[in-house]
């Protein structure tokens, strides 16, 4: 007899450990004493788009993403007819991919303007968007999803899913009453100052970031 659909695309989903190897390989994981831009410090860096320069690898991650949402049947039903949307262009990679995995019709992203202000581009009018599933790298505090979640929601569409690669575990874990899918849930271990670092106590030698 068969497995069900559902199991069946659960069993392709590579595992939390797989992906963070994947994310070591390729760079876009890294260990040391990291200091953020905002002050912050961190034994642990992130940088995605590493893993997305390769086409392979890019795919693996995508269509992983991709089948967390094909599952859902919310989702399911409405395809091709969805919009995938990234909030930023570091997640432009994912929604590419994950349009291409679940033929999607329409993606989108937005875009921070000079004003700090979250927008998508020119001339995309009310009542032209599909229900929309948004995805992004990596979600660090979910402000990004958040933000394009009100942009969507303004332009007469609704939010049906929601997704990244990494979510931080201190990021939200649902939005518009909905689980963020991903594929690793990461525990971030950030200290807000210098006093507060390990690292710092123990004399490990910092590298600034730029992201």
């Amino acid at each position: 007899m068969a497995a069900p659909l559902e199991t069946k695309t659960v069993s392709l989903i590579p595992s939390p450990e797989t992906v963070m190897q994947i994310l070591k390989r390729t760079g876009a994981f890294r260990e040391g004493h990291f200091v953020y831009p905002n002050g912050k410090h961190s034994p642990h860096y992130f940088q995605m788009p590493l893993a997305f320069r390769y086409y392979d690898t890019a795919r693996v991650l995508a269509v992983a993403l991709s089948r967390k949402f094909r599952v859902e049947r919310d989702i399911s039903s409405q395809l091709p007819k969805i919009a995938v949307v990234s909030p930023s262009s570091g997640g432009i990679p994912v929604a590419f991919g994950v349009r291409d995995a679940l033929s999607a019709e329409q993606i989108y992203w937005a875009e921070r303007e000079a004003n700090g202000k979250r927008m998508f581009r020119q001339y995309v009018n009310q009542g032209e968007v599909n229900p929309c599933i948004i995805v992004d790298d990596i979600i660090r505090s979910g402000h990004a999803i958040e933000e394009t979640s009100g942009l969507v929601k303004a332009l007469g569409s609704q939010v049906i899913g929601c997704g990244a690669i990494v979510r931080f575990t201190s990021a939200p874990g649902e939005i518009e009453g909905g689980p963020i899918k991903s594929l690793v849930e990461f525990d971030a271990h950030m200290y807000d100052s210098a006093q507060e670092c390990r690292d710092c106590k123990r004399g490990v030698p910092i590298e600034h970031v730029r992201f």
